[in-house]
């Protein structure tokens, strides 16, 4: 009732731009307890509804506006790993849900929580957690995103020898090459993995299992976490689409961190100097139109099939779900023209393979038999020139060549590995969590996974378990 919902200011447009640097400026402390003070410790806290952690977000709100912040950071890390990580990348379904939603700017939970990890970090809170009695028992962890690194840190700090299988060179998952620098610098990701190696968590990267790394060499370990994401992107199988200069958005972003990481100079595919499009209208559509634009892009249009959502919450949309309305992200400041309701229908090329243009209509959302479907608007055609084109329209779901189908895992329907209500699969003691047995889904669900499968896996090795599971397989957000 006394304070306004206020939020760290963006640097300059024409500063952040030229650098990779999160574009937040510093949040001093007395506005985060002021942010605080605006909880109002509700007799049902909905935002809990909104988080699949379970996080303690009255609490350590109030812990804030006490100025006590190393019980804040205890009361945050209870249920979340890595609440740097969400505090600057999950969409804060719990704002959505918080109760002073219903009338008034909701509480900016998220941004508190990313200030008492900071903080936390900064002031040395955050340790390494070291058991005294370890179990003997092994387990193998295949891939390192949030699911993974939340699944064997839980699973370390129980007592058991865990070793992280990453295929690429480096650990993090899509944390590390899916995210560019200017939405979470890459030494928030590193201090953290070092706590877990300090604790005991082994990594081997480089370690592709099903091609470098034998399926066999699993058998070694009394258990076996899959947790390897949702890496099969959808495509746009149109007429043009073999053309030089259109590419999947997870062949563009890993380049631009390539660079940051001191790996390359220049990236190989870059939008410098280039019209670009974006077809997808998500946050990685948004990750490659800010990484465009610091390459120099000429111009960019970001396309995106759905109609414009509305600027608040319609009768479909009722509180405490999650909403659909039109956001606005730091990169969507920062330049480039989103274009709603277009259907790209081809790619058009120059003589020597090289593409040139697109051409594309303008659509119109209908539902037939309960299913979504566009029509096209007849009249609407345009062709718009552009020398690169970057597809983000999400993914379908794991990657079955290799370590899948050695395994001999069963598929669902969905083409999700198909799991029990444990996160078992079909195979003796090989469980599987994250985006991998989910489908493409939020951080916050990741990290609750990772967390609720090490509680499965743990129980299966010593007869019980004392471990938290937040979520079970079934678990869905609110609709």
């Amino acid at each position: 009732m006394k304070h306004d919902r206020e939020l760290p200011k963006r640097r300059l447009i024409p500063v952040r731009i030229a650098d990779w640097q999160e574009v937040y400026e510093d949040f001093p402390a007395e506005k985060v307890r002021v942010q605080g003070g605006r909880c109002m410790d509700c007799g049902i806290p909905f935002c809990h509804t909104g988080c699949p952690l379970g996080n303690l977000i009255p609490e350590w709100n109030d812990l804030v506006y006490r100025d006590r912040w190393e019980a804040a950071a205890d009361r945050l890390h209870a249920t979340n790993n890595f609440p740097e990580f969400t505090g600057r990348l999950c969409p804060a379904p719990c704002e959505a849900a918080c109760v002073l939603g219903i009338n008034e700017p909701a509480v900016a939970i998220k941004q508190i929580e990313v200030e008492i990890s900071d903080r936390a970090w900064e002031d040395g809170y955050v340790r390494p957690v070291l058991v005294e009695k370890k179990t003997g028992e092994r387990v193998a962890v295949v891939g390192s995103g949030p699911a993974g690194l939340a699944a064997a840190q839980q699973l370390t700090r129980a007592g058991h020898d865990v070793t992280v299988f990453e295929r690429a060179d480096r650990i993090g998952g899509l944390l590390r090459y899916g995210i560019p620098e200017f939405k979470m610098e890459k030494r928030h990701l590193d201090r953290r993995i070092a706590q877990m190696e300090a604790e005991g968590t082994q990594f081997q990267t480089n370690a592709n299992v099903g091609e470098n790394v034998p399926v066999g060499d699993l058998e070694q370990f009394d258990a076996v976490v899959l947790a390897g994401g949702a890496t099969a992107w959808r495509d746009l199988p149109v007429p043009g689409r073999e053309l030089q200069g259109v590419y999947q958005a997870m062949e563009y972003l890993p380049w631009g961190n390539r660079v940051q990481q001191g790996d390359i100079d220049e990236a190989p595919i870059s939008a410098d100097g280039k019209r670009v499009v974006i077809i997808g209208g998500g946050d990685t559509g948004a990750d490659c139109l800010g990484t465009s634009i610091r390459q120099g892009a000429a111009e960019v249009h970001q396309f995106e099939i759905l109609p414009r959502p509305p600027d608040e919450r319609v009768e479909s949309m009722p509180w405490p779900t999650y909403p659909m309305i039109y956001r606005v992200s730091s990169a969507h400041e920062e330049g480039g023209e989103r274009v709603y309701a277009v259907n790209t229908e081809c790619f058009l090329g120059d003589d020597e393979g090289n593409l040139r243009a697109l051409r594309a209509h303008k659509v119109e959302q209908t539902t037939v038999d309960g299913r979504m479907t566009f029509e096209r608007i007849e009249g609407t055609d345009f062709e718009l020139p552009c020398e690169l084109v970057l597809l983000a329209m999400g993914f379908v779901g794991p990657q079955q060549p290799g370590l899948l189908e050695q395994l001999g895992v069963d598929i669902n329907e969905r083409g999700n590995v198909s799991r029990d209500d444990r996160f078992r699969t079909n195979l003796p003691n090989v469980f599987v969590c994250g985006d991998m047995g989910r489908g493409q889904s939020l951080i916050v669900w990741a990290i609750a996974e990772g967390r609720s499968c090490a509680a499965a896996v743990d129980e299966l090795l010593m007869g019980e378990t004392l471990l938290p599971a937040p979520i079970t397989p079934e678990t869905i957000p609110m609709r």
